[in-house]
């Protein structure tokens, strides 16, 4: 079959020729493009692929999600105070195999949701002012030349036939039929998506269309980001609809203009990583868009992340606007009369069981006070007992000391069978809460996620000092009879399934060793050293620790002789691609705060922050952009380096050497600088320490 000639080679900037790319190897992707124009035949390709990747899988899904929910659930509380609105409604799926005008209807549908979500999310993340324009355009695709048309003007042209998706594009004024490489997301609108996987034809006309995108942006003059090597297709019927990532390197992509569709096979099937989310419900009956369920979350989700691809960091980020949430559950729970009664001691919420009456019953103000008093819960205070039920044992903990990380609270306590060791105590959020605030999802960081975290650093056999030793996990054990009606179940206690992670070893954090005045330059070098070596351990697996700050580092001075500091806090650790870091103004790396993800330096970037703020006041940073600004600005007028080289020269070299691998894909050489901070704290003070990693 002879490949078809794309008209548009315009369209992808013709010409050109990128900082990334010699000007022959930029003809050669787009010869390559001009000739990779059949969706049918590239699919066609991808059948034994396809076939070999859905093997053994049954009903389960063959690909991975590309969000995790308590991502989409943060993301639902950001947009809590955020407007979404489509007007042109998506026409009832039981009239859709009966008149024509159904999918004209849909197209104008789907390219006003998409003009609803950019729009609405521009103006809530990004915009400066009220009145600024959006910088988008939406089109549908025309596949007979590969051009956008808006779909009224396409449908008035008789072209409805040939329309094969919906574009959300960068607007310009020039290319009114658009350029590939503006293209920020696509949509394919397909009947029957509502299944739990798409089919071969669907997903491979998804693939087809989200390597058209990579390859223009390789060649093109638009300045995106390093996480431009991932494309978000949207796959919507008349009434579902899901998310495909497609992310991979197209300069591993063979650029045989005589043998397109197996090379674009080839490089799906060994360079690509395919992420599909569930199939869910977007719009309604009456063809409106549940904007706040998370069917239509999802794809507004992946529109996010492609806006950031092209714009970089919002103005207001996600977890500034999901932080309002909890103000706006306190305001609620005033507005129906429950005043503050609900919190007890642990800022917790307290669940109230009264007893229900069948019939409707009045009740008047001097009645309050009989009201039944909610059942009490189990109280984490000094001398309170835990205990713990693992698979294969019971455990009890006594409360030692009651302490907070940041806003979060966590516990000293003792082992009832070891009355004279201790380990931290971490209490995640009870399962039986039926509206989690923010803070109960940074209480699942701390605790189911580092607990797994933990799990998986024990199992790849990960031995250092200087890493925190999992010492328990599992649910507590509640006050009176427990009712859960299998292993697996929970009664109707309040408690009855909260989790409980234990760790040792027990240290004082380096944020508390500043405030009391104790963390000088001997301890800021042995701070150093710790630290890397324990990110040394973790980086051996694959493992990079995201969340480096004074409270997740600990003096441990109980029972040694020679006291060391250990990494702590492993909750936002980031094993695969689609985890992500936690974001701090402060303590965050320049990558992370730019792109959302690590570079191999990013750990050891923060733990420069780390000890640079220990030793000078934190300024007043208050947005991404402020803090980029800062790092700017720092980093360029060696400020850094200044400061660290007054506590110690060690600690100056060691800044400069991070500050070359900034951003970089090249790993720290963690031997190097572990052997030059030991020699200086051996030949320094002359005490050995132990390397390990």
């Amino acid at each position: 079959m002879e490949a078809k000639s794309s008209p548009d080679l315009e369209s992808i900037g013709s010409g050109t020729t990128t900082k990334r790319s010699s000007g022959s190897r930029s003809r050669t992707r787009r010869d390559f493009l001009t000739r990779f124009t059949d969706s049918e035949r590239f699919t066609e390709n991808l059948q034994d692929w396809f076939g070999s990747v859905s093997e053994n899988h049954d009903n389960k899904p063959v690909f991975e999600p590309p969000f995790e929910l308590v991502e989409l659930q943060k993301f639902d509380y950001a947009l809590e105070g955020v407007s979404f609105q489509q007007l042109t409604r998506m026409p009832n799926a039981v009239y859709a195999s009966t008149s024509t005008s159904v999918e004209a209807n849909a197209y104008l549908a789907v390219e006003d949701f998409l003009h609803a979500a950019v729009k609405s999310l521009w103006e809530a993340f990004w915009s400066q002012e009220e009145e600024e324009a959006v910088p988008f355009s939406v089109g549908c695709l025309f596949s007979e030349n590969l051009k956008f048309y808006q779909a009224e003007k396409a449908l008035a042209l008789g072209r409805l036939d040939g329309l094969s998706a919906t574009g959300v594009l960068l607007k310009n004024p020039r290319h009114p039929h658009g350029k590939w490489d503006h293209v920020l997301e696509l949509a394919l609108l397909r009947p029957e998506v509502g299944s739990r996987q798409p089919s071969l034809p669907v997903l491979g006309e998804a693939l087809f269309y989200a390597l058209r995108v990579l390859i223009s942006r390789s060649v093109s003059r638009l300045d995106f980001s390093q996480s431009s090597n991932c494309v978000f297709v949207l796959l919507v019927d008349l009434q579902y609809g899901g998310v495909v990532k497609v992310e991979g390197d197209v300069s591993k992509l063979d650029y045989d203009v005589n043998n397109v569709y197996d090379c674009a096979m080839e490089w799906v099937k060994n360079h690509s990583k395919i992420s599909v989310s569930p199939i869910d419900r977007i719009w309604n009956k009456l063809g409106n868009a549940n904007w706040r369920d998370i069917g239509a979350l999802q794809v507004v989700f992946a529109t996010y992340h492609s806006i950031v691809q092209y714009f970089g960091p919002p103005r207001h980020s996600i977890e500034d606007l999901a932080a309002d949430h909890s103000s706006r559950v306190h305001s609620r729970r005033q507005e129906r009369q429950l005043g503050d009664s609900g919190l007890n001691e642990n800022g917790m919420f307290r669940l109230q069981q009264r007893t229900m009456s069948p019939e409707i019953v009045e009740v008047h103000e001097e009645e309050e006070s009989s009201k039944v008093e909610p059942e009490p819960l189990m109280k984490l205070e000094v001398g309170s007992v835990l205990w713990l039920e693992d698979s294969n044992y019971q455990k009890g903990y006594q409360i030692n000391q009651v302490l907070t990380n940041g806003t979060l609270p966590y516990h000293i306590a003792s082992p009832v069978d070891e009355a004279g060791k201790s380990v931290f105590l971490y209490v995640g959020s009870p399962p039986s809460q039926l509206e989690p605030a923010l803070e109960d999802m940074n209480l699942w960081y701390q605790v189911q996620r580092q607990t797994k975290m933990l799990s998986i650093m024990r199992q790849r056999g990960l031995s250092s000092k200087y890493l925190p030793q999992l010492h328990g996990s599992g649910r507590i054990i509640h006050p009176g009879q427990c009712q859960k009606p299998s292993s697996g179940g929970r009664c109707d206690h309040p408690w009855c399934g909260t989790p409980i992670l234990v760790t040792t070893p027990v240290g004082e954090t380096v944020s508390d060793m500043v405030n009391e005045g104790r963390f000088g330059p001997e301890e800021a070098i042995r701070c150093c050293h710790d630290c890397l070596s324990a990110l040394s351990s973790s980086s051996s697996a694959g493992i990079r620790h995201g969340d480096i700050r004074p409270e997740n580092v600990v003096y441990v001075t109980s029972g040694v002789r020679q006291p060391y500091f250990v990494l702590i806090g492993w909750g936002h650790a980031v094993l695969e691609d689609r985890d992500r870091p936690a974001m701090n103004l402060h303590f965050s790396s320049t990558y992370a705060l730019q792109e959302g993800k690590l570079c191999a330096a990013s750990d050891a970037e923060s733990l420069i922050y780390m000890l640079y703020f220990c030793f000078g006041d934190l300024p007043e940073l208050d947005s991404v952009e402020g803090a980029l600004q800062w790092r700017e600005t720092s980093w360029s007028k060696r400020l850094i380096q200044q400061k660290l080289g007054d506590v110690s020269t060690i600690l100056k070299a060691f800044s400069d050497y991070v500050d070359s691998l900034c951003g970089t894909p090249y790993p720290l050489d963690y031997g190097i600088w572990l052997r030059r901070l030991k020699r200086n704290l051996s030949e320094d003070h002359g005490k050995e320490i132990e390397t390990s990693g």
